[in-house]
């Protein structure tokens, strides 16, 4: 008898325990559709891959896609949804292509997070996402309309990039007048020597000679500190307290440049593209003050991949003495004269300089391409995708397949981008870099500033190979580090520890010799 009660009463709290736990794993694991990509299950039920990305970054999806070498696309089982990864080029091309995969309804909640926006203004955001022909544009549309205007080929992007080449130029020569009055060299960390410059660089030929920056350099490490806490502002957890370095970094950009916009610098000392930001946000109905947030994403978009790339360029060229040396002659050899290097067709006369600068984007840019499926689909006719779910292209896998890029893949060999290349022909190599080639992106999302980073960051490189040394402070050459791809890549990868160097000046440089960079014609 006693045992027959203990029985019932055991069951009486087991039951509701069992059939709770029941319901619990039919709303957290995801209806399974037929033609569904290939499921990858989680070690730790329901949480398991969030635990993954969350501990290690985007090398988790990195390695899941290089193990599913024959799976195009997969699954990965997340709480109460699913996450596709795209790891196959063609496949890629087709989520581009298709119209039912959007990232623009993503962005307000993104940039709600990121840049600390308010109600009214993410609204606003929202608005007359993704429109049709003949539909009202909203404030997204057109901020990647006017992008994509200003910044394509033509005499305003050479404009854009002499002022650029102007601003950062204006540091180098700096650089130069210390090296020449008070010592041979000076040890520096190469990473934050190029954060330096090419942040206050950016600042200036974007937001004139009064942005916030030029009146307190203590901004620049507030910059830096709002980028290494991204990742947590986006978690959006009391992000004053578990991001605070970012969070107080980014409200103190966020006043500086609101002061700056109330106190109408930006109309006459602004560059014309910022003045036509801060006016069509200003005709969408954003405030002043909330434009200031908005802006601190350009600012961001402007800053932070270039220095990142002109950093791992930098370093590469300068730690191998022979392809330094080829660089040097392949600059000085496409000059005017010996210190005038022309830009034209689709890059500056420097094929080497070209296949680093894209081989170094291969090597650090691991970033995923992430579109939301807006309702049901069948991708390519074959797969089936569910609304309401996320869909990533995983650039980070693409580059580091051998099968599309040769066995040395995990290894900088610049060769690779050069038409010469032994091994690959022209008709496969075009192939490649059309199709697995992820830095900037591509379809609607292809950065619309990447003809602008080029000629600034090469140009940045041109004028330091040419003008400065750089030695390693022990050892006889320079050690490039691994990356760090233990964060969820929001831009190009930066490296595991500092890189210390000594910068002098280059030997037998004539430091009376002028060095101009050309663009359509014009310094």
């Amino acid at each position: 008898m006693e045992s027959s009660v203990e029985t019932a009463v055991q069951w009486q709290y087991t039951f509701p325990l069992a059939l709770f736990a029941i319901l619990f794993w039919l709303y957290v694991r995801p209806v399974r559709y037929l033609r569904e990509p290939p499921t990858i299950t989680p070690t730790v039920p329901y949480i398991g891959h969030l635990l993954g990305m969350l501990f290690y970054g985007g090398r988790y999806v990195k390695q899941l896609g290089l193990r599913q070498k024959n799976t195009p696309i997969f699954t990965l089982p997340m709480p109460g949804s699913r996450m596709y990864v795209v790891t196959d080029p063609l496949l890629a091309a087709a989520v581009q292509r298709c119209k039912t995969l959007s990232f623009t309804p993503l962005v307000p909640d993104i940039i709600k997070r990121v840049l600390g926006l308010d109600d009214a203004s993410v609204a606003i955001a929202r608005m007359n996402l993704d429109p049709g022909p003949g539909e009202p544009r909203g404030i997204l549309a057109d901020w990647q309309d006017l992008i994509a205007r200003r910044m394509k080929p033509g005499e305003e992007l050479n404009v854009m990039s002499r002022n650029a080449v102007s601003a950062l130029k204006l540091h180098l020569d700096q650089e130069q007048a210390y090296l020449m009055q008070h010592r041979p060299y000076r040890e520096v960390d190469l990473l934050e020597w190029v954060r330096h410059i090419v942040t206050l660089a950016t600042a200036s030929h974007f937001f004139g000679s009064r942005n916030p920056i030029s009146q307190d350099p203590e901004l620049v490490r507030a910059f830096w500190d709002y980028d290494h806490g991204l990742g947590m502002l986006l978690v959006d957890v009391w992000p004053s307290i578990i991001a605070r370095k970012a969070y107080r970094g980014r409200e103190k950009l966020v006043a500086a440049l609101a002061d700056y916009l109330e106190a109408g610098y930006w109309e006459d000392d602004a560059s014309e593209l910022v003045r036509e930001q801060i006016r069509t946000s200003l005709a969408h109905g954003m405030q002043l003050r909330e434009i200031a947030r908005s802006e601190l994403s350009f600012w961001f978009a402007g800053i932070v991949n270039v220095t990142t790339t002109t950093f791992w360029i930098l370093l590469q060229v300068y730690a191998d003495a022979e392809l330094l040396a080829r660089i040097r002659r392949e600059i000085e050899g496409s000059s005017v004269s010996a210190v005038e290097v022309a830009r034209s067709g689709d890059g500056f006369e420097c094929p080497m300089l070209s296949a680093v600068y894209q081989e170094c984007l291969r090597l650090g840019s691991e970033h995923s391409s992430t579109r939301l499926v807006k309702e049901d689909t069948l991708l390519a006719e074959t797969w089936f995708l569910a609304k309401g779910s996320v869909i990533q292209i995983a650039g980070s896998v693409m580059h580091a397949n051998s099968s599309l890029w040769g066995d040395n893949v995990a290894g900088f060999h610049p060769e690779r981008f050069l038409q010469t290349d032994a091994g690959i022909n022209s008709s496969e190599k075009s192939t490649a870099k059309q199709n697995s080639f992820r830095a900037f992106g591509g379809g609607k999302t292809l950065c619309p500033g990447r003809y602008f980073a080029m000629n600034e960051i090469q140009a940045f490189v041109i004028m330091v190979v040419l003008q400065f040394d750089l030695r390693p402070v022990s050892g006889d050459r320079l050690k490039v580090p691994k990356k760090n791809d233990k964060i969820l890549p929001v831009h190009i990868l930066e490296p595991e520890e500092p890189v210390r160097a000594r910068l002098q000046l280059r030997s037998g440089w004539d430091s009376t010799l002028d060095v101009r960079v050309v663009f359509g014609g014009e310094e």
